[in-house]
């Protein structure tokens, strides 16, 4: 299965979930998926310094994820940080 097709089915997969974190004045972005299947989001708004961000991972994010793309095989929320580092950019 191509790269292309599991981004897409991740971010199905995240729509289900993306309006009760918008309504908390959050949002989450897909930044990449490893060659492992690990996937790489940018937790953005109220969510990036909300400490309950690792509840909403595990519980909300993580099990929305694999239960609709089981190839997958963690979620990692990274900071800036790791985003500078990789040398990637997400629009937020």
């Amino acid at each position: 299965m191509s790269k292309e097709n599991l981004i897409q089915r991740v971010e199905a997969a995240l729509n289900t979930i993306r309006p009760h974190l918008i309504s908390d004045g959050g949002d989450i972005k897909v930044v990449d998926i490893t060659p492992d299947n690990k996937v790489l989001v940018k937790l953005l708004g109220s969510c990036e310094s909300c400490p309950m961000s690792f509840m909403t991972m595990k519980a909300g994010v993580e099990m929305s994820i694999k239960s609709l793309v089981p190839e997958i095989t963690s979620i990692e929320a990274i900071s800036n940080e790791q985003l500078a580092a990789m040398q990637l950019e997400v629009a937020e």
